[in-house]
């Protein structure tokens, strides 16, 4: 009993060490270390980052930041952040704008008339702005089932599709947990969005596959971006529990799930979106990089 004792006693000790100099260490490499000088990825992943994740910067600020970081653009920005977005030559990775919000979405009839207007609006601007993800949301379910929900989308989604088809702008709805942060959102398993995507036949929709919210709602994160990577056109990135950094102190394994959606052959963007923990922000979105750079 006594060796027993021991044995616990010394791993815990050898954990705890671990621990102290692994936080200790990130620290110190993500923040002081290498503040000073430009990231150079090695080019595989096309990084970016959630404008709202920085919300406390001015988008100047933001930029400066992401190209700091060897990021190729913003997302989550509308019309007027675009020309300080092209001063730093970066791309708006996703769009926004068009969207009335998260729970009011293409689900529901009701909501058709003013997203058509802002729809058709919306599709030539980014087009133009050389652009070409485009955000959009299912809603709340509101009682519908997934089948009733499917087929008001469709019969939405379908009026503007041929405009986005025209300028060659791609409506990407997003994936979002109803678990723990959005609660009765209709997208909410990827197969649900990929009959959508199915349905409506056109290379122009796509889906934004939240690595965060699909792990929360369904897990299975490589098993499902190799089945359904066809239907995917946007990756966003955070730690789970809780959407901090993607570092030890979370569950996902990145670089694994980074090197799957690689095998895709997927050549679109991966844009990070979490709350730091830390208060040197900009160096856990550096470390976020360097963890998914593969």
């Amino acid at each position: 009993m006594a060796q027993k004792h021991n044995r616990r006693t010394a791993v815990k000790s050898v954990l705890a060490s671990a621990a102290a100099v692994t936080t200790t260490g990130l620290l110190t490499s993500f923040s002081s270390k290498n503040q000073s000088e430009a990231y150079k990825p090695k080019g595989n992943i096309n990084h970016s980052v959630c404008r709202w994740c920085l919300n406390d910067l001015s988008v100047e600020e933001v930029c400066k930041a992401a190209k700091d970081l060897g990021m190729v653009g913003v997302d989550l920005v509308g019309p007027s952040d675009w020309p300080i977005l092209q001063k730093y030559g970066l791309v708006s990775t996703m769009c926004n704008g068009a969207e009335i919000g998260l729970s009011e979405g293409w689900n529901d009839p009701k909501h058709h008339a003013v997203l058509i207007k802002n729809y058709t609006d919306m599709i030539p601007m980014v087009a133009k702005a050389g652009y070409q993800n485009l955000i959009c949301f299912s809603g709340n379910r509101n009682g519908k089932d997934d089948e009733t929900g499917l087929r008001n989308c469709v019969e939405g989604l379908k009026q503007i599709m041929p405009l986005a088809e025209k300028h060659n702008v791609v409506l990407v709805m997003e994936l979002l947990n109803s678990k723990v942060n959005h609660p009765d959102y209709q997208c909410n398993h990827t197969k649900w969005g990929a009959e959508l995507a199915k349905r409506l036949g056109s290379d122009n929709f796509k889906l934004l596959y939240d690595i965060y919210h699909m792990q929360i709602d369904e897990g299975d994160v490589i098993r499902t971006i190799q089945e359904y990577h066809p239907y995917i056109a946007h990756y966003h990135t955070a730690g789970v529990p809780g959407r901090r950094e993607i570092d030890h102190t979370q569950e996902l394994n990145y670089p694994a799930i980074m090197k799957a959606i690689l095998a895709t052959g997927f050549k679109g963007y991966v844009a990070h979106e979490f709350l730091p923990a830390h208060k040197d922000k900009i160096a856990s979105f550096r470390q976020a990089v360097q963890i998914c750079d593969v």
